[in-house]
């Protein structure tokens, strides 16, 4: 092999490398990154993630929101009609947060199965389920329910 192809080969495998080392950090970054989405029902059957951040979303039980003397600490469940998850949120909830309607929150579970939430976000009309959630409750049949409602 000539000088010029040690070269150019060399060359060839350090572009090669670069960009695999490139492709592989980016994956790794979007990985850290990704944020799934799990119903009440698949976080009561251990399906989500103990030190990871993730969303759960559904219906805010009636009579479920307690606040702590603190002030800012708010503890609710929520649920999908199968199971519940409660919720520890410290910080003011959006406007439109309120008891009968659906939420999503963004966080990590605890040790003690309570979703501690990083985020609460609220619907935004009394006809709109975040996607996620319509999705989620539709196989226990909550989607025909609320439905009939409207």
């Amino acid at each position: 092999m000539t000088p010029t192809r040690k070269r150019r080969l060399m060359m060839v495998l350090l572009i090669v490398l670069g960009v695999g080392t490139a492709a592989a950090l980016a994956l790794t970054a979007f990985n850290k990154n990704l944020m799934f989405f799990f119903s009440p029902s698949q976080v009561a059957a251990g399906e989500a993630p103990l030190n990871r951040s993730f969303r759960v979303g559904g219906m805010v039980k009636d009579n479920s929101v307690n606040r702590d003397d603190d002030g800012l600490t708010v503890r609710f469940i929520v649920h999908d009609n199968a199971k519940e998850v409660t919720i520890a949120y410290k910080g003011i909830l959006p406007d439109l947060f309120r008891e009968g309607q659906g939420i999503v929150a963004q966080g990590k579970l605890g040790s003690d199965g309570v979703f501690i939430a990083d985020e609460v976000l609220a619907k935004h009309d009394e006809n709109y389920m975040p996607p996620e959630v319509a999705a989620a409750m539709k196989p226990i049949g909550v989607d025909k329910q609320l439905k009939a409602n409207n």
